[in-house]
């Protein structure tokens, strides 16, 4: 898999290796660790986030405000959901 993202992606992993620390499979690593980051489906965000904020103790109605503030800003943003889509998405 490292490899597949060395081949599509030399010219940013040879930026990385310029401009920061690390060598041509940890670039590559790095990669494929933001590109899986920014390819989660907003309903597997909305859960995962919720666990991290919850795990932080705070309370639902701050953690799905700061959710919805959340999503407009992910790479490809999902349409706007509602605080109660939110709830339904988390608890079904």
């Amino acid at each position: 898999m490292i490899e597949h993202y060395r081949r599509m992606h030399d010219d940013l992993i040879d930026h990385l290796v310029r401009s920061a620390p690390l060598q041509r499979g940890e670039a590559a690593r790095v990669i494929q660790d933001v590109l899986a980051y920014f390819d989660e489906p907003a309903e597997e965000f909305v859960r995962r986030r919720h666990r991290e904020l919850r795990g932080q103790g705070l309370v639902n109605d701050e953690i799905f405000r700061r959710i919805a503030q959340e999503l407009p800003h992910r790479a490809v943003a999902p349409p706007e959901l509602s605080l109660r889509q939110l709830r339904r998405i988390v608890y079904g």
